[in-house]
């Protein structure tokens, strides 16, 4: 789906669907409180959010990772493959998956750390552990009761925060604000808060980071013609205008979209005739069809955390989570 721009606003539809949205929470908190979670063998870190769409999951998810790996653990990723058509559990070969049977994320995660689509996050879990997993990342979850989180992050993009503060359909929260926060145990807060939403987190830790471009070389006066199938694309197109590049188009496609040659054909005559250069997320890279991959660009992003120390402190909690429940 595309985010609807109303969801960051108030407007008379978003009251209008109101009670659709207290339903919607209900049944939420209804589900979870019929689950019993299952406890897994070893630590379990869930990168979650409160809003559909985009907030930054897969940079946080993919830095822990690299950081566990660096310090000899042995982490593997879980998600659910949103956008696939495989069941699970199924551990992700890129040589044999494509994006229509795992996902796009599940793919990304695959370059750097055994990764596992699922649907059942118990039985993901478990096979994660048979194949030597010490510590498990979910790339989200953090509204599934299925799986017990040592360390539930709850991560926020700071130029949106919680939207109009209203539950789908009427905006872009998953679940009611307090009942988000009261099984988070820290958050992650990506660019500048912009919304103010920091002073509604109370007294969870709060690990500030952005997104940077690692991109060389610069963009800089580029003309781009650029495509995004985000729940938020405006935020790519933002990020390469803040680079300095000179924006011919911009095409919004829905989150997860399927390209078709057609619409790839469409974009890059466009690109020729502008004597520009097509350029898209590494997310929607990885969802082009075949032959396409080298006639379109990526914008390289790198996570950066204000403190330089987020990322140890972040595992210590979840390793001491999981001791105090082993014990």
């Amino acid at each position: 789906m595309r985010t609807p721009d109303f969801w960051f606003g108030e407007s008379p539809l978003a009251a209008l669907l109101a009670p659709a949205g207290c339903l919607y929470a209900a049944g939420g908190r209804l589900k979870r409180s019929l689950q019993t979670p299952f406890s897994a063998q070893i630590p379990v870190i869930c990168v979650g959010n409160l809003v559909a769409g985009g907030a930054g999951k897969t940079p946080v998810v993919q830095s822990l990772v690299r950081h566990l790996q660096s310090i000899g653990r042995k982490p593997h990723i879980l998600l659910r493959g949103y956008g696939g058509r495989e069941i699970g559990p199924l551990q992700v070969d890129p040589a044999r998956h494509g994006f229509q049977d795992v996902g796009d994320e599940a793919l990304l995660h695959s370059a750097i750390a055994p990764t596992w689509v699922s649907q059942d996050r118990a039985k993901g879990a478990s096979a994660a552990l048979a194949k030597g997993a010490d510590i498990l990342v979910m790339d989200d979850g953090f509204q599934n009761a299925g799986l017990h989180q040592d360390l539930p992050l709850i991560v926020i993009d700071g130029a949106v925060g919680f939207g109009n503060g209203r539950v789908i359909p009427a905006g872009p929260l998953r679940e009611p604000i307090k009942d988000g926060l009261a099984r988070a145990k820290a958050v992650v807060l990506i660019g500048l808060d912009r919304t103010g939403v920091q002073a509604q987190l109370g007294l969870l830790p709060v690990f500030k980071a952005r997104i940077e471009s690692n991109a060389a070389p610069s963009l800089k006066d580029v003309r781009l013609v650029a495509f995004a199938g985000l729940g938020r694309p405006r935020k790519f197109f933002d990020t390469l205008r803040a680079m300095g590049a000179k924006m011919v188009s911009e095409h919004a496609f829905a989150d997860h979209h399927p390209y078709s040659p057609g619409e790839l054909n469409a974009l890059l005559n466009e690109s020729n005739g502008a004597k520009a250069r097509l350029i898209t997320t590494t997310k929607d890279h990885v969802r082009l069809p075949p032959g396409w991959a080298d006639k379109v660009e990526t914008l390289p992003v790198a996570l950066v955390w204000e403190n330089p120390d987020a990322l140890a402190i972040l595992s210590e909690m979840a390793l001491s989570s999981f001791h105090s429940r082993a014990s």
